[in-house]
């Protein structure tokens, strides 16, 4: 309980530190105003849980550190799914993390269940003839027996009379009748022997098919039988069969000709191995197992067997795979369907994946996808950066989507038209290409001005529609910073209006893009700005150019806008 109540302590503090971050203005850089104020610490604006003591540059983009002064929060971190830590924040949480690689998967599966005697050397003997047991000399069970060695003398008249004929007859009526002694249960040696049976023996012997042991004597001396009734049940104990079930989990571990080690109370300290020669096929419905078979030797050792029939033993079946990508088993929280983990990123960041989880082993999970070999995943800490992100994430504002009616067609069409021309624009500044972004421009115009009529039916967009149509002025300009003045005024308005419609019915297919540091190339404007892309190539920076091409954000469709 005072664990828990710890941890608990822990997460609010976290959550509590940085909501209070939250609540005041992103750091920016110094002014004339602020030369005399104490710098906190220097933060990378694209990555912001880059941060240092000193100047320096951002260790993931290059671009020069932030200074964040006392007062200022810095600037936020991208998304409630990562997590940034400071140093004495890692060092409280006690966070370990470890690479995910490739390497063979091992597993010991504990098995247990019954040692059994081989079913295919199992006979039952059973009377051919009707009779008397006159003396019986495997008169108990457990008696060890060899093959053709007697094990009770029967009188049966029939049979004696049987033998007599034998005796007497020539040719083939001698060979019927010794067929005839076949079915009544005599071997081809005690009917080669019977014209040396002395004419008064009254009895007959009842001969062991198999060497093995007697597990059940069904009768005794004096005591009359009948044709088919059950005298002796024979088993070969030389090889036993332990018996195990197997469920519908460990199914991708257990193969045919694997070794399994065994132990049983009754030979302590002794570990006897055999192979798995047999699966059954069939599943149990109620239990979800089938049964597995394992072969093991069982040799004479002191004048008796070492693995009695019917025994219980507990058994492992060792298994090594061919190699997969692996983490360790304390790296992934899973709860209900979804299994996560957290990859350190460098700089105190901590980012949530959602992984698909494959075979279990001993101390290790396969990973089928979700993160890739060389990940730094956090093992140890992993429950707090959790508790950190649900935090981060309940402190964001909803975004609460108005319904919208599906697009018709020409209102499909004016979008898609106008999505090219901005995507062309974008692509030119991100190139440094002035000259192509003014040739593209000169459709913004016309684009524009479908893209108004086609949606001006709707009322509610009217604002947005104006701004739209105040921005779409583009006449030529000799100065690539000129250029990205308008085209940020033209992307504003424009992602303004469109963002939304990407949840809309019949909306086309089209990406939305954000860079963190406008401010700094555009005056008197948000820090933050987005623009509109076609899904068929990469997000690159038009506000910055090559300077910082790919130094972007993409917005997912219904996440807020600042």
């Amino acid at each position: 309980m005072k664990n828990l109540l710890t941890i608990f302590l822990i997460i609010t503090a976290l959550g509590a530190g940085w909501f209070l971050r939250g609540s005041h203005s992103p750091g920016m850089p110094a002014t004339a105003s602020s030369v005399e104020r104490k710098v906190l610490f220097y933060q990378s604006a694209m990555h912001p849980w880059i941060k240092s003591d000193k100047p320096g540059r951002c260790t993931i983009c290059g671009m020069e550190l932030t200074p964040v002064y006392e007062g200022d929060k810095g600037f936020d971190a991208a998304g409630g799914d990562v997590v940034p830590l400071t140093q004495s924040q890692i060092q409280v949480l006690q966070v370990q993390t470890v690479e995910a690689r490739q390497q063979p998967l091992t597993k010991t599966l504990r098995v247990s269940g019954i040692i059994n005697d081989d079913q295919r050397r199992h006979r039952i003997l059973s009377a051919y003839v009707d009779g008397r047991i006159d003396k019986l000399f495997a008169n108990y069970d457990g008696v060890e027996v060899v093959t053709g060695e007697p094990l009770a003398l029967l009188y049966s008249p029939v049979l004696l009379q049987t033998e007599r004929e034998y005796r007497q007859l020539t040719g083939e009526l001698r060979k019927s009748t010794a067929l005839r002694l076949r079915q009544m249960g005599l071997a081809e040696k005690q009917i080669e022997a019977l014209d040396q049976k002395s004419a008064t023996a009254l009895n007959s012997e009842i001969l062991a098919p198999l060497t093995g042991t007697v597990v059940e004597r069904a009768v005794y001396e004096g005591q009359y039988v009948t044709m088919g009734q059950k005298l002796f049940a024979i088993a070969d104990f030389s090889v036993m069969w332990f018996l195990f079930n197997a469920y519908e989990q460990d199914m991708p571990w257990i193969k045919v000709g694997q070794t399994v080690e065994l132990s049983t109370p009754s030979v302590p300290g002794k570990v006897f191995a055999g192979k798995i020669t047999f699966i059954d096929p069939n599943f149990d419905e109620a239990t979800r197992s089938t049964q597995v078979r394992v072969e093991l030797p069982n040799p004479m050792v002191a004048g008796r067997r070492e693995l009695l029939h019917r025994l219980y033993a507990e058994g492992a079946v060792r298994v090594e795979l061919p190699e997969v990508l692996t983490v360790p088993k304390s790296a992934v929280m899973q709860t209900g369907p979804e299994a996560v983990v957290y990859v350190d990123h460098g700089g105190g960041a901590y980012a949530r994946s959602v992984v698909q989880l494959g075979r279990r082993a001993d101390a290790l999970l396969e990973i089928v996808s979700g993160i890739k070999a060389g990940d730094k995943v956090v093992t140890n800490g992993n429950l707090l950066i959790d508790g950190q992100a649900e935090m981060n994430r309940s402190f964001a504002t909803p975004v609460v989507g108005i319904p919208l009616a599906a697009l018709t067609d020409a209102q499909n069409k004016a979008i898609s038209g106008f999505i090219k021309v901005a995507d062309v624009m974008a692509a030119a500044l991100a190139a440094d290409d002035l000259a192509a972004f003014n040739k593209a421009s000169e459709t913004t115009m016309l684009q524009t001005g479908e893209l108004i009529d086609t949606l001006k039916s709707n009322p509610d967009w009217k604002p947005k529609l104006d701004a739209l149509d105040q921005s779409r002025h583009f006449h030529g300009f000799d100065d690539i910073q000129k250029a990205r003045v308008a085209f940020h005024a033209f992307s504003v308005a424009a992602t303004a209006l469109l963002e939304p419609l990407r949840t809309v019915k019949g909306s086309p297919d089209f990406k939305v893009w954000e860079c963190f540091m406008v401010d700094q190339v555009i005056p008197n404007v948000p820090a933050k700005s987005h623009w509109l892309q076609l899904t068929g190539r990469p997000g690159h920076n038009p506000y910055f150019g090559k300077d910082m091409l790919e130094c972007v954000k993409e917005i997912k469709p219904g996440e807020a806008l600042p």
